[in-house]
């Protein structure tokens, strides 16, 4: 998420902005599962605004928070991986990733958006 905003925000370029965010600590499948969602959300942002933009509910893209909109988008690209976690568990982390990094009523909005993007929480296929 970090990453993501960096790059997003600060125009900053995808691998330094990685490079800087993992560094050299920790184990490198965690490192290579990191890169390959960052680079995977920013590759399929304009297919996961796609699937996002009618969950909006009277609000457009480019009209929510840049952190709420990096956080929707990375979630429809997790779960759109090869072999996703339950699509309950994407909506849980996004969830906790709004109520760390945005306003109070993003985590509602998050999570309402999410459910509408995905039709349900069980993880089954929309």
């Amino acid at each position: 998420m970090q990453a993501l905003y960096a790059i997003e925000v600060g125009g900053r370029d995808p691998a330094e902005a990685l490079d800087e965010m993992l560094g050299s600590g920790g184990a490198s499948e965690d490192r290579a599962f990191v890169r390959e969602l960052v680079l995977g959300t920013l590759s399929g942002a304009s297919g996961a605004d796609e699937r996002i933009a009618p969950a909006l509910q009277g609000w457009t893209l480019d009209r929510l928070a840049i952190v709420d909109r990096t956080i929707l988008r990375l979630a429809v690209c997790e779960a759109s991986q090869t072999e996703p976690p339950p699509r309950a568990v994407i909506i849980n982390e996004a969830v906790e990733l709004a109520k760390r990094y945005s306003t109070p009523e993003a985590a509602r909005f998050v999570n309402g958006v999410l459910s509408g993007v995905f039709g349900d929480a069980s993880g089954a296929p929309t």
